[in-house]
This record gives C-alpha cells, sequence and structure tokens, in this order.
C-alpha cells in the first residue's frame, strides 16, 4: 500500500480514538443513539462521510 494510505489509516484510527479517549461516556451515548437509528438513516450519514471523504482527497490533490 502507498505511504500515503498508511498514512490517512493512522489519521483516522486517531481521530476514532479520541472521544472514547477523553469522554468514554459521551461515546457510549453516541453510540447508544446511533443504534436507535433507521438502515436508511445511517446509510445516509455513510454516503455523507463518503462523499466528504472524496471531496478532501481530490481537493488536497489539486
Amino acid at each position: 500500500m502507498p505511504d500515503w494510505l498508511w498514512g490517512g489509516l493512522a489519521l483516522l484510527l486517531v481521530l476514532e480514538g479520541l472521544l472514547p479517549l477523553l469522554s468514554p461516556q459521551s461515546w457510549r451515548h453516541a453510540f447508544e443513539r446511533a443504534l436507535q437509528l433507521k438502515d436508511g438513516q445511517l446509510r445516509f450519514f455513510g454516503l455523507l462521510s463518503v462523499l466528504a471523504g472524496v471531496v478532501i482527497a481530490v481537493v488536497l490533490t489539486l
């Protein structure tokens, strides 16, 4: 895998780990609320995340 991909994965893991590290109770609360979302709502948030990632990647490569 390219080095930039490893760097992106490392950054993702750091960002994903910050909330449970700094505020585990808030993380649990957010996770419980996410479990109550319907499939369509989760897919919509997933789509937004993918689109945001693609836009950021495109902007960074310009």
